[in-house]
């Protein structure tokens, strides 16, 4: 009996795992840019002011840090990736061991075993910070990367200093309240029809 033409029902074990297992990755990739901030608030031009001095210039740059530590992030990335087009072996072991971190550590949603021994997060964070840095090194671009790492911090610190905190709270607390004032004003409304 031929089955030509026909479309198959179910599908194969592995097939289903793939799928699942790239549906939680976007899943978490999601929650992770989750925190990012939108960038239309962190380069918000009215925000932009020097600081009085300088334990205000500190409290700014810590609570920057802590507000728009995402997107921090992803700058200094993007520097690190831009300072590395011209070294493609470089920039090939940055991506890899990217995916690495991706999957070793970011993605993973039960511990690591290995060898029928489960590995602390500590662990593995650490192992792939020094693989990282040695691989890096093991290309001769050590200059280079902590060239654009102190750049990107630079940057980082720079934007921390200059962006006023006094918005970014009461945003927050603004949302939380309005949520649960907007509960009560809408159940008077409708209390009242």
């Amino acid at each position: 009996m031929t089955t030509y033409g026909t479309i198959p029902t179910s599908s194969s074990p592995g097939a289903t795992t793939n799928l699942s297992y790239i549906s939680r990755a976007k899943e978490r990739i999601k929650e992770g840019l989750g925190t990012r901030r939108p960038w239309k608030i962190m380069f918000n031009f009215h925000s932009l002011r020097l600081p009085a001095n300088l334990s205000e210039a500190l409290a700014r740059v810590k609570t920057n840090a802590a507000y728009f530590r995402m997107n921090y992030a992803i700058i200094i990335l993007i520097i690190v990736f831009l300072s590395l087009l011209w070294h493609p072996i470089s920039l090939i072991v940055f991506i890899v061991m990217m995916a690495a971190w991706l999957f070793l550590y970011f993605l993973r949603d039960e511990p690591l075993v290995v060898f029928g021994k489960t590995i602390d997060d500590r662990v593995v964070l650490i192992v792939l910070g020094v693989l990282t840095i040695v691989f890096l090194l093991l290309t001769h671009v050590t200059l280079n990367v902590l060239v654009s790492l102190l750049i990107g911090v630079v940057v980082v610190v720079v934007h921390g200093i200059i962006r006023k905190t006094d918005d970014l709270f009461l945003d927050e607390e603004a949302t939380g309240l309005m949520s649960t004032s907007g509960a009560g004003a809408g159940g008077a409304s409708s209390s009242s029809s």
